[in-house]
């Protein structure tokens, strides 16, 4: 396999100003509203995969603080940006712990999964649809024609009605990754004919136990890296009906697992 060289963050000298045709991300973190449907709190994740698929070539940058600096640089590398990290001093100290992690992560080549086609005509309407997509783990990919494709029309005013339509056109049992018991996690999923990736980010600030992740296709063993957590591995593997299903005991901030057939 021929691979490609990992693309990590870096951090922002202290007093330095990021480039002037930098984007600028918001902080990873997530947000709790009310539900107007249940009158409960549901979790809105402020993720930035979106705008960094949307966008390729170009230069980003966050500016966050303490733990969160962690997740931006995690969010950074699962999908591949050029982005600095302008942080405060426990924020440093949490960017050098997670690019101690991130280097340890072999390199590969892989393209990531996609579902769904998304013609992107660059307006915000079509940048909230990715970002509901994405929040729904629904993988999508920008101007492809693929199994389901959105191409905005009169939904424009409605993009979470879009992106439930679009769920139920495609189909769960078609779905390429689900994510079970977690409203918080979002993944981003990479393959070749005989690998495949999962990245999972937490964008809340507590672990979550026992999340169950389902991939089409067929893998006969997992290696499971969590940011944090020594000696993981993953629990209660399967393989049933043309799919692959487990179990990540724990997930703190980020997790990659690296899949072979």
């Amino acid at each position: 396999m021929i691979l490609a060289a990992i693309l990590l963050p870096r951090l922002l000298a202290s007093g330095a100003e990021p480039p002037a045709d930098a984007v600028k991300l918001n902080p990873p973190r997530v947000q709790y509203r009310i539900n107007e449907a249940s009158a409960t709190l549901s979790p809105w994740i402020d993720s930035n995969g979106w705008r960094i698929i949307r966008t390729p070539g170009k230069s980003f940058f966050y500016q966050v603080t303490a733990d969160a600096a962690a997740l931006a640089a995690a969010e950074a590398f699962t999908y591949g940006a050029d982005a600095l990290i302008s942080t405060d001093a426990s924020g440093s100290k949490a960017v050098e712990s997670m690019l101690d992690f991130l280097r340890k992560i072999p390199e590969i080549d892989q393209a990531p999964v996609a579902d769904i086609g998304v013609v992107d005509d660059g307006s915000d309407a079509v940048g909230e649809i990715m970002n509901l997509l994405s929040r729904m783990n629904l993988l999508y990919g920008i101007d492809k024609k693929l199994r389901v494709n959105i191409r905005l029309g009169a939904e424009a005013q409605n993009p979470s009605v879009l992106a439930h339509k679009v769920r139920s056109q495609l189909g769960d049992e078609n779905r390429s990754l689900r994510i079970y018991g977690s409203e918080v996690v979002i993944a981003r999923f990479t393959a070749d004919s005989r690998q495949a990736r999962i990245y999972l980010l937490n964008y809340s600030n507590r672990a979550v136990r026992g999340l169950r992740v389902r991939v089409k296709g067929t893998y006969a063993k997992g290696d499971l890296r969590v940011f944090g957590i020594g000696d993981a591995s993953p629990a209660d593997w399967s393989n049933e009906s043309g799919a692959t299903e487990f179990t990540v005991p724990e997930l703190g901030a980020f997790a990659v697992i690296d899949l072979s057939r």
